[in-house]
């Protein structure tokens, strides 16, 4: 690869900035929404070829909306809380006038794109500039960032690594600044496990926090996710996405608040429990270590720490039952020449769920109500639980294929809390002495979504995380 040509200082700068900077120089018109807009789209054109973030990149309909935001912001009329501020949408989430390909082959992209997700609804409404679509693993299903359509997408911190999955394409373009807002999902750890992998912060919701329509193949275990570099970024998107969708029957009703007001409360007295391993998980030294050393620097601004096992046991058996069947439901529409055009090991996995009978999914869903239970006494005691948010640190592309048909979903530590439906947040921890990221996970109970953001954005400015160099 040739060197890109540096950009002037001045639109570098620019694109480095968070969306909450860029609304308040919207607000004193030191800055405008069309010249961030230009910005960050030079900053994708020089740097998108290294890493291969975009499934899609509408650079006319982005100036065009920027341009109109520009209008609104000089009248002093604004939208909403993220008006003329670049968001990028994963390619699992539907965009009216974009082909959502899923990172698949056999989706026909001629069909009629008419329709808005929900999320992006709101984001229209509240005037974002929407860039495009990030890459995923095919239909979301595996945590690695690789899909047949896309090819491969690629670690910022270590171009031979990948930035996991299934939202590497938000994660690669987070850390690069490729836009400070980015709508990612998480069925199983697909928001958390490319923080981790990435360094940036992934959130969680509580289920239903965000509505989902049209409904995923993995439905109460999917979620809609902000996915940024900071926690207050994070907030502020939810402020904008976690509102009304009547296409969502099983949607939250909206809380009249802004998710980003009891952010500096800081952690003082919260009682926080670590475990390290879950009570299950084989984990690498060196990320044991840093989430340990995280745990201190929260005991250090306040909170009580200590190390307690939940007293549960792996829960993956009870998760691939659904993720399995969910895998079934979704080949079961495809007539057979659609189905081989997909990833050997997604049909494999559909295999496994056409096999699930109905009392064995009905008994997952008892257990499942039990693992939820369990938490929800736990967190009588704790307000909130810290572990890793990964095993092991990112690994080199395409060195961990052999065992993703019995676990597509790479991190022990992220799908009990889909299960459960918690919220759950990855922040940058550390780096592992080869350079590459290490995240905390963050769990609160079920609707404790506050709780979960101020402690991260307590550690974030006790420990703020250094982005990326970028590829050359």
């Amino acid at each position: 690869m040739t060197r890109p040509v540096s950009p002037p200082a001045r639109a570098d700068e620019i694109a480095l900035l968070s969306a909450s900077e860029l609304v308040g120089h919207y607000r004193t018109k030191q800055l405008s929404p069309l010249e961030v807009t230009r910005a960050v789209l030079d900053r994708i054109g020089r740097l998108e070829p290294f890493v291969n973030a975009f499934a899609l990149v509408e650079a006319e309909s982005a100036l065009e909306a920027a341009r109109e935001s520009e209008v609104r912001w000089k009248r002093g009329e604004p939208l909403g809380p993220v008006d003329g501020v670049p968001v990028a949408l994963k390619d699992l989430i539907l965009a009216k006038g974009w082909p959502t390909l899923r990172g698949s082959r056999a989706i026909d992209p001629t069909q009629d794109w008419n329709e808005d997700s929900p999320a992006t609804a709101r984001l229209r409404e509240q005037g974002a500039v929407l860039l495009g679509k990030t890459t995923t693993s095919e239909f979301g299903w595996k945590g690695l960032g690789d899909s047949p359509l896309t090819g491969i997408t690629r670690n910022p911190w270590n171009l031979a690594h990948t930035p996991g999955g299934s939202s590497g394409g938000s994660a690669a373009a987070t850390a690069l600044n490729f836009g400070p807002l980015h709508v990612a999902t998480d069925g199983g750890g697909s928001t958390r496990l490319p923080a981790a992998h990435s360094g940036v912060f992934g959130f969680k919701p509580t289920f239903g926090r965000v509505p989902v329509y049209p409904p995923s193949q993995n439905g109460t275990l999917f979620h809609v996710t902000p996915m940024t570099r900071r926690v207050d970024d994070a907030a502020l998107l939810l402020d904008a996405i976690a509102r009304p969708d009547g296409r969502d029957w099983t949607a939250l009703p909206p809380q009249e608040i802004s998710w980003q007001a009891d952010l500096n409360r800081g952690v003082k007295g919260l009682r926080i429990a670590l475990s390290p391993r879950l009570g299950y998980a084989q984990v690498d030294p060196e990320i044991e270590r840093i989430v340990i050393g995280a745990a201190r620097t929260l005991s250090e601004l306040g909170a009580i720490v200590e190390e307690v096992d939940p007293g549960i046991e792996d829960p993956f058996d009870i998760f691939q039952t659904f993720w399995f069947a969910g895998a079934a439901k979704l080949l079961a529409s495809f007539d057979p020449a659609r189905r081989a055009l997909v990833e050997q090991g997604l049909q494999e996995v559909a295999e496994k769920g056409r096999d699930i009978d109905a009392v064995s999914y009905l008994k997952a869903v008892d257990r499942r109500e039990a693992l939820g239970r369990h938490f929800n006494r736990f967190h009588q005691d704790w307000d909130l639980l810290l572990t890793p948010t990964t095993a092991h640190p990112a690994s080199v592309i395409g060195a961990s294929e052999a065992d993703l048909v019995v676990r597509p979903i790479r991190s022990p530590f992220t799908y009990p809390f889909n299960l459960t439906q918690q919220p759950a947040a990855s922040i940058p921890a550390g780096r592992t002495s080869a350079g590459l990221p290490v995240g905390l996970q963050i769990i609160g109970a079920k609707f404790a979504d506050t709780t979960v953001l101020r402690a991260a954005r307590a550690f974030e400015q006790a420990k703020p995380f250094p982005r990326p160099q970028d590829p050359s």
